[in-house]
């Protein structure tokens, strides 16, 4: 192994650890446990909580009108600028960016049909407590912190160790345990950052890029208290959260094999095809003292703070210009389906029979909640509470809302917000299949319970 001065030690340790805490350990505030990053999100939310719905009013418009304007612009290929990059985008995701904004307008003025700017459709996503409004605060913490994961050698020392454990069983690099980490502890937001951000700087495949945002993006412990809370049954967290778990990791083995991300394809953002080279260990080299050299030297690249910081501010908008829109247009109209049409229940007809094999009591009442979740994953335990009486059932409409992972108002939206190459038909075959998958699995466990 190469010899390293103590300064790139201290370059490489020093951040990671701090990335560590900041990202991925929960910490005890008052009654509740968050990692810092979202607890400082949440911090800064309340803070500005009247000002915010017309600060994101504002930069959603600011998309719009600026991807509307660069459609005209040509674009140097070899070399695009930071505004090229932010603005230009296809006409399709123009279009997506404008509407996001005729939405965000509607809202915060009350003009408009009521179906879109009620407190149950597009005022859900941009109240001063919203989706929306929280988006902006923690992808200011997130966009800012996010380098102390990438850029001082913390993926490439985990990502050389975990290589054995998630090539063969996740088809995933090494590197990816700590994405999915982060979104497990974390949040499932933060992971399709992490995931978005290292597919464009070409350390992940289409493919495998495609299979973390959709497999690994999970929510987090917080948010899954909240989910139990809501039907009456936080008793049964810690066998709700293990059913979460093992049905996660089921799940993480199968979808990778099966349409639609088995089709994907293995090469990267730029065209060069996955060959597993970069995964082979040099000669002289184990697992532990390859990966320290990789840190090691990713770490001594990275010594200028003001390059940091850059880097830091452009996540930051990248994620405000390009994540945000497409969350508040793919958001509402999916909650304005879910709450003034019968598509959902129409869709969740197919599960009644499903549900009754299963010995599902009130499967009926319980069918229509299997596909509520793709609008937002809140739906269905809120459709559940006070109309369904079966312990059982609750607990296998919280479970399964919870392992459906993709749901249009957060992870759904900003995946297709994101460069992760995943369409919206991708995410609702996923959706579907993680549902018929999950299941028997979360039935059975419900069945021993109850």
């Amino acid at each position: 192994m190469k010899k390293f001065s103590l300064s790139t030690w201290f370059y490489f340790l020093i951040p990671s650890i701090l990335g560590i805490i900041l990202f991925m350990i929960p910490v005890k505030f008052g009654d509740e446990w968050k990692v810092p990053i979202a607890k400082f999100a949440n911090i800064l939310s309340v803070a500005l909580e009247p000002a915010m719905p017309m600060t994101a009013m504002i930069i959603i418009v600011i998309a719009a009108i600026g991807s509307l304007l660069f459609l005209f612009v040509r674009a140097d290929h070899a070399k695009p600028s930071f505004m090229v990059n932010l603005f230009k985008v296809t006409p399709f995701w123009t279009v997506t960016r404008i509407i996001g904004a005729i939405f965000a307008i509607m809202v915060t003025f009350q003009v408009g049909p009521e179906a879109i700017w009620n407190e149950n459709t597009g005022g859900l996503l941009l109240a001063p407590d919203g989706l929306v409004s929280f988006l902006f605060t923690i992808f200011l913490f997130a966009g800012l912190l996010l380098p102390l994961l990438l850029n001082f050698g913390l993926l490439e020392f985990f990502g050389t160790m975990m290589v054995k454990v998630m090539r063969p069983v996740f088809k995933l690099p090494g590197r990816s345990s700590i994405d999915a980490l982060t979104s497990w502890i974390g949040d499932g937001t933060i992971g399709v950052l992490l995931t978005s951000k290292q597919y464009e700087e070409g350390f992940y495949t289409k493919k495998e890029a495609a299979i973390i945002g959709t497999t690994f993006s999970v929510v987090s412990i917080t948010f899954s208290l909240v989910i139990i809370d809501t039907v009456g049954m936080s008793e049964y967290f810690l066998p709700f959260y293990a059913t979460v778990v093992v049905t996660g990791l089921i799940l993480a083995f199968i979808m990778p094999r099966l349409y639609p991300l088995a089709g994907k394809n293995d090469e990267y953002i730029d065209g060069r095809p996955f060959t597993g080279d970069e995964e082979r260990l040099p000669k002289g080299y184990n697992v532990v003292s390859h990966g320290l050299e990789k840190a090691l030297e990713t770490a001594d690249k990275n010594r200028s703070l003001g390059n940091v910081v850059k880097d830091g501010m452009k996540n930051v908008f990248d994620m405000w210009i390009g994540v945000a829109p497409v969350v508040m247009a793919f958001g509402t109209i999916a909650l304005v389906l879910a709450e003034y049409t019968s598509v959902f229940t129409i869709l969740g007809k197919p599960f009644e029979p499903i549900l009754s094999v299963l010995g599902i009591p009130e499967a009926q009442a319980a069918a229509q909640t299997m596909v509520v979740g793709f609008a937002d994953m809140f739906l269905p335990v809120i459709l559940a509470d006070g109309v369904i009486t079966s312990q059982l059932t609750l607990f296998v409409i919280a479970t399964i809302s919870v392992v459906q992972l993709i749901y249009m108002s957060e992870v759904g939206g900003l995946i297709l917000g994101s460069k992760i190459p995943v369409n919206f038909l991708d995410l609702l075959v996923i959706f579907l299949l993680r549902t018929l998958i999950a299941l028997p699995i979360v039935a059975g466990v419900a069945h021993l319970l109850f």
